[in-house]
């Protein structure tokens, strides 16, 4: 006779996540997220019987919105859940864990795949049965539609507000405080700082330059608006650079008005600046900047353009000039000196003619050497590799995601419900969309592999690169330019260039030295001397 000997109830291991949307509230000694996890406590303490225990670890997104999934305490909970440390998930509403019926689904699918179960306290379902995944389904439908409409409500709002005048928030500007003591938030002029914003639109129309203004400012030691933070940070009073005066300058709230989208209206709160004031400052900026559109950005035939970096700050070097006796001078200038004032970088600005021959030489003497060669073949083969390796890297990764998406189509293939109908469309879509992004991958990747150089490619592109380009016109040097070089990087410590290259462009400069070289010379005219003999 055999003896049977009760086995002992396993336990579940019940994690507790509770969200809400705003933060008011929260600083409460008894708080929403608190009543939260009381309800989620007293349901699994109504499960003693079945094993259920609640893990001391709490999930609380305090401030947090349900329509995305960026929110830490989630992100904890998905990581315990991958470590295994997580049975079952507990939450007061479904919504709670998202409003969005896709993040939703993506959060059901790790428990799945980590044999996690989810429970409602107030909506009662089982997400083993097809019938659970219908409601589920059905309620994140409609928490989708509510979190819809309430934007909406919120985009009308702000609209209305705007077109009666009134500011609907955001961030503090040098000149206003906010009053919040009213049914809705006023800006009220802060007297110290309207000074400083009408002297600083005083000296943009004297000087007419916003970098020489931010140098002013910087001497003068002001800051931008600073302010309070909701958390208790301190937010602002940093130094003025060319764009945040910029952006000052072009602020209509200091005319008195309000934009809300294309159109304008008269403000309720009080003008800092005159109109007339405003309007001749956006046409001076107006004036400052018509040269800037693209078709004229290179009308000089800067060589280096988006390609001259300063090594000691790692900025891009802006092609300018400056024009003295009515000759013009092109030079290139770190960007970081153009937004914030020479003090910020040590690099000097350098002649355009200059840097641009140097670096031309700097190519030239590469086919003349053979451990120059060898070193610019090293260079270039790593940053194909480099290349290659990060496409294979999201090759792997889309496999991966291919594998899942797979796997769970097989699993809802015989799940008749329109939830699991409507889902096994989305997963298909991901699939054609990922089975899309590997081929073209792989093409990229072909490409790849077909671009890497040898040492006769580089000898060849670059052997006889003097001859090549004294017969090219000055559009062709620059387009020849950007197809042979990645990046130029001026030290200024010793005054030194350092070159990078394309590979696909040195392969194909060398192509097409071949092909010119194994074309026969074309039949030259005797002159009077060979006719003579």
């Amino acid at each position: 006779m055999t003896r049977r000997t009760m086995a002992s109830t396993p336990a579940v291991r019940c994690a507790i996540y509770t969200r809400k949307s705003s933060e008011e509230g929260l600083d409460q000694e008894f708080n929403s997220l608190d009543a939260q996890r009381a309800a989620a406590e007293a349901y699994i303490a109504s499960q003693k019987s079945e094993g259920w225990t609640t893990l001391p670890d709490r999930y609380d997104d305090g401030g947090f919105t349900g329509g995305n999934i960026e929110r830490p305490a989630l992100r904890r909970l998905v990581s315990d859940i991958e470590a295994g440390q997580i049975d079952t998930v507990i939450v007061y509403k479904v919504d709670r864990l998202s409003r969005s019926l896709m993040d939703f689904a993506r959060l059901m699918e790790i428990f799945e795949r980590h044999n996690v179960s989810f429970v409602s306290v107030t909506q009662h379902f089982n997400t083993t049965h097809s019938m659970g995944r219908l409601t589920l389904n059905i309620l994140l439908s409609f928490a989708q539609f509510e979190r819809e409409i309430i934007g909406e409500r919120i985009r009308d709002k702000i609209a209305a507000s705007r077109q009666r005048g009134r500011w609907t928030g955001g961030v503090p500007i040098l000149g206003y405080d906010v009053d919040r003591s009213g049914a809705s938030p006023q800006l009220v002029i802060n007297a110290s700082e309207a000074i400083q914003v009408r002297e600083i639109f005083d000296l943009y129309l004297d000087r007419g330059s916003i970098l020489s203004v931010v140098k002013v400012l910087t001497d003068r030691g002001w800051k931008t608006k600073s302010w309070m933070a909701k958390n208790g940070n301190t937010k602002g009073g940093v130094e003025w650079d060319k764009g945040r005066l910029y952006h000052l300058l072009t602020n209509i709230l200091y005319a008195g008005k309000v934009r809300h989208r294309d159109k304008t209206y008269d403000g309720i709160h009080e003008a800092i600046i005159s109109e007339d004031v405003f309007a001749r400052v956006q046409k001076q900026l107006a004036h400052n900047g018509r040269h800037i559109g693209p078709a004229t950005r290179n009308q000089h035939g800067a060589l280096l353009r988006g390609l001259l970096f300063c090594k000691s700050c790692g900025k891009a070097m802006s092609h300018t000039f400056t024009t003295r006796g009515g000759k013009r001078y092109r030079y290139y200038t770190c960007t970081n000196v153009i937004k914030r004032g020479r003090r910020r970088c040590s690099t000097p600005s350098l002649p355009a003619a200059e840097i641009e021959r140097v670096t031309v030489e700097e190519i030239a003497c590469i086919g003349r050497g053979p451990a120059v060669i060898d070193a610019t073949l090293e260079s270039a083969c790593a940053q194909a590799n480099e290349a290659i390796k990060t496409s294979n890297d999201e090759k792997a990764i889309l496999k991966r995601s291919l594998r899942r998406c797979h796997d769970e189509l097989r699993t809802l293939a015989g799940d008749e419900a329109d939830g699991a109908k409507r889902r096994s469309a989305d997963v298909s879509d991901q699939i054609d969309s990922a089975e899309r992004r590997l081929a073209e991958i792989e093409a990229r990747l072909a490409t790849r592999r077909a671009e890497m150089i040898d040492r006769d490619d580089v000898a060849e592109a670059l052997g006889d690169f003097e001859s090549l380009w004294d017969a090219m016109t000055p559009r062709e040097q620059v387009r020849l330019m950007h197809l042979l070089v990645s990046r130029v990087d001026y030290d200024a410590a010793d005054s030194s260039i350092e070159v990078s290259f394309h590979p696909a462009g040195i392969r194909a400069l060398a192509d097409e030295t071949r092909t010119r070289d194994s074309q026969p010379p074309a039949p030259s005219k005797p002159n009077s001397k060979e006719a003579a003999a």
